[in-house]
């Protein structure tokens, strides 16, 4: 069924496919930290230094190596040039007037996201170059984590007893090595731009595509003894010779005045910057460049609705932001780093925590800003009504909420085109809730909006033949939207299965609404959100058929697992339910409705009774209550209820849903089991594991680590004091992903023991930041001060 929808779609209608599984992306080892702030679009500098990936248009993803967007290092001693190079190891066919080639074993990469290093030991040459790579990915800022922007710090150490000048040219292609470069009609012009004595200069690469036209720009800061020289246009797919002869002779460029001409069909351009200063004997200099991109209005793949970014607040929307944007880079970065430095010292400082955590914290926050991210204004003359639709009246505060923060989404993952999964976001949002809380709250906004309002879509035709309401009032969508067609406007892209009848779905923004609440004490959001909450509750009721106070699955794929059929009673969805009526107990006691409080206290007496008599088997909570062959499987998600309370603060006391000594006895046979009983313990814990501790193979996602799950599972661990087990079990997905397999910067949903892997670069891993939390709640409840890595990093 599958394929029969793949092949209408993409060689009939010759459209993109939402879910291409006979097309994967291949793996690349090769990618860095991506350059970029939040949902401005964003570009890959590999680990070997070169520009590889690209989303600028919403969504959509060119993974392409541009030969010609490299630096170059030019050295000269008394008047001579001693030693130029292309920083680079390729070997290319194209601009072969350029000396390639670098050794690798001369430079190292290390990248802690936002930022990158990479550190080239020029051979021969007694000369050391150290390129920091910096974005505004920044917490709680919500201004500048928006620009479209990176900056390379580029510190020169002359080792040398003579002085030394130093020269580095910034070359970039007017493009992103698509079929788009040769449109033609694409020019380039050099800039300079000056305000409050910070002066930048370099050049402009105006990309003029019919739908979403776009400016890059690179540019250097000018500076006492530093000197910065342009060349304005040349052919990177020749030989490249009379650029390399432009610098070999003095260091400089050309700096020729005036527009190139448009490019012929055909034709590529490129442009290049170079910045220079003397260095002297064992001195240092610091030499500054920024790449930015203006694209700031941009169309979905329906082309109906005009979006602007959110940056074009700050700088515009007339596709002229380009030299600003680089000016503000240039004369910001530092500011950035301190407020980076001040949120990541502390984690990187505690020596309790293992190192590999502390990459894998930051750097699994590359999603962020690479996961097909958008983040666009409302339109000013937008009023409640158009936003709330007929139904959302109640949700007093959306409005303000979107017009002060805009709206945000991003993809399940770059091969897996939804926007804002919901059941995959649910564990992705606690980087969100931790680090730009107000996305989250606006995010929940447009979920609630689309719960409450009645479905105006066309019927849906999934891919069994049948067909479907879009979404039904009262549940909760999949997601909002494929960026080939129009997010927000036409949800549920997802075809597989009607998800209206999904168990996790609704279940999952309740447990959102009051963990949002929890960590920002936000009383307004609750208040919008609690009718919300009530109506995706009375939903999800239908599916307790025999009023036992606990719902029971449908015996099709009808939740996150959506390849692992569930019957009856489970401890994955029943575990949700209970969690998410505990907390509509809490939330009514906060909110003074005695009313709906009573109603779900006596349906949490029932349901904690039903869980624990048909699921608890002695040690673990059983897969289902099927009593199929495979219903006694050992789930590593199963405590994912718990995983949520816990990090509320309530799975203790009054509000204590699953037994303490149960949760730690589940724990740790998921411990023995699917994580030491599997790979020898190396690889994280598998989804599913027989009693007899043999993978349940009954599925291929029951055979399968999911590495978003294994962060939850470890920080559950965490939250219930197994601690070290926590550790151990996360270790295994984070040695897997980013040493084994070099899949840095694109870790997948999945993979199996045997090197197989499924969905590259995937929201889920997110969830490491939920380990973050349970070790700042414990911290917090330590008797002892907190040290300052655990003091929390939310308001």
């Amino acid at each position: 069924r599958y394929f029969r929808w793949w092949y209408k779609k993409t060689r009939i209608e010759k459209k993109t496919a939402f879910i291409d599984l006979l097309c994967a992306v291949p793996l690349q080892q090769i990618y860095g930290c991506p350059l970029g702030g939040i949902g401005g679009g964003t570009i890959t500098r590999g680990w070997r230094g070169e520009f590889c990936r690209w989303q600028l248009n919403p969504g959509i993803y060119h993974y392409e190596t541009v030969i010609a967007d490299q630096f170059t290092v030019c050295l000269r001693c008394k008047g001579q040039t001693v030693y130029q190079q292309v920083l680079s190891v390729e070997r290319p066919s194209t601009l072969q007037g350029w000396n390639w080639g670098y050794c690798g074993h001369y430079a190292f990469y290390h990248a802690l996201y936002p930022r990158a290093w990479m550190v080239y030991e020029l051979p021969g040459q007694n000369v050391v170059l150290t390129c920091r790579q910096v974005s505004p990915v920044i917490p709680h800022d919500y201004k500048d984590s928006s620009l479209p922007v990176g900056v390379f710090i580029w510190e020169v150490e002359n080792g040398r007893d003579e002085d030394v000048d130093v020269s580095i040219m910034f070359s970039l292609q007017n493009g992103t090595g698509a079929k788009q470069d040769r449109s033609g009609g694409h020019w380039n012009e050099p800039f300079s731009f000056e305000k409050e004595g910070e002066r930048v200069a370099g050049v402009l690469l105006h990309h003029c595509t019919c739908v979403n036209p776009f400016t890059l720009a690179i540019s250097a800061r000018e500076k006492a003894g530093t000197e910065v020289t342009h060349l304005t246009a040349f052919n990177p797919a020749g030989s490249g010779r009379e650029v390399w002869q432009d610098l070999l002779q003095d260091g400089r460029l050309d700096s020729s005045a005036g527009k190139s001409s448009p490019t012929e069909k055909g034709e590529v351009t490129a442009a290049a910057v170079c910045v220079s200063c003397r260095v002297p004997a064992h001195g240092h200099r610091t030499l500054e460049l920024a790449l930015a991109w203006d694209m700031p209005r941009v169309h979905f793949g329906s082309k109906e609705k005009l979006h602007l970014r959110r940056y074009t607040r700050f700088f515009g929307s007339g596709g002229d932001a380009a030299p600003a944007l680089s000016h503000h880079a240039l004369t910001h970065y530092e500011e950035w780093e301190r407020k980076i430095e001040a949120w990541q010292k502390p984690i990187l400082e505690n020596s309790q925590l293992p190192s590999w955590y502390k990459s894998a914290l930051f750097n699994e926050l590359y999603f962020m800003t690479d996961g097909g991210t958008i983040w666009v204004e409302v339109p000013p003359d937008c009023c409640a009504e158009d936003l709330q639709g007929p139904e959302g009246a109640g949700l007093s505060h959306l409005l303000p909420v979107l017009r002060e923060y805009g709206r945000f989404a991003y993809l399940e993952g770059q091969e897996y085109r939804m926007y804002n999964t919901y059941d995959v976001h649910f564990y992705a949002s606690f980087a969100l809730i931790m680090l730009w809380p107000k996305l989250q709250i606006s995010l929940q906004y447009d979920i609630a909006v689309t719960v409450v309002n009645e479905d105006i879509q066309p019927r849906q035709y999934l891919m069994g033949g049948q067909t479907a309401q879009v979404k039904l009032k009262n549940v909760v969508p999949h997601d909002i939207g494929d960026p080939g067609d129009e997010p927000w406007q036409r949800v549920n892209a997802y075809l597989m299965h009607d998800t209206a009848d999904w168990k996790d779905l609704n279940l999952k923004f309740v447990l959102q609404v009051y963990r949002d609440y929890y960590l920002t004490h936000d009383s307004l959001y609750l208040r919008d959100m609690w009718p919300v909450c009530q109506a995706v509750m009375e939903s999800e009721l239908k599916f307790d058929t025999d009023n036992d106070g606990l719902i029971e699955n449908g015996g099709f794929a009808d939740q996150t697992y959506d390849a692992w059929v569930v019957n009856g009673a489970s401890a994955y969805c029943g575990g949700l339910w209970l969690a998410a009526v505990c907390m509509m107990c809490k939330m009514a006691e906060v909110l003074g409705d005695t009313k709906i409080q009573q109603k779900y206290t006596d349906i949490l007496s029932k349901g904690k009774e039903a869980f624990e008599r048909m699921l608890w088997n002695g040690k673990y909570y059983n897969y289902d209550s099927s009593g199929s062959d495979t219903s006694s499987s050992i789930m590593s998600d199963q405590c994912a209820g718990q995983w949520f309370l816990g990090a509320c603060g309530l799975d203790q006391g009054e509000f204590e849903v699953f037994p303490k000594s149960h949760v730690v006895s589940a724990l740790r046979t998921i411990f023995e089991k699917n994580v030491m009983g599997f790979a020898g313990g190396t690889m994280g814990a598998v989804n599913g594991m027989r009693p007899d501790g043999v993978p349940d193979t009954s599925s291929v996602q029951s055979n399968e680590v999911w590495i978003g799950v294994v962060y939850a599972l470890a920080a559950t661990m965490i939250q219930e004091g197994l601690v070290e087990e926590g550790f151990r079990t996360a270790e295994g997905c984070y040695r897997t992903v980013w040493e084994r397999l070099g899949m840095a910067f694109q870790t997948p949903e999945a993979y199996r023991e045997k090197k197989v892997y499924r969905s590259l670069a995937y929201m889920r891993p997110l969830s490491i930041w939920s380990m973050q939390l349970a070790l700042e709640r414990r911290a917090s409840q330590a008797p002892a001060p907190m040290q300052p890595s655990q003091v929390p990093i939310y308001p």
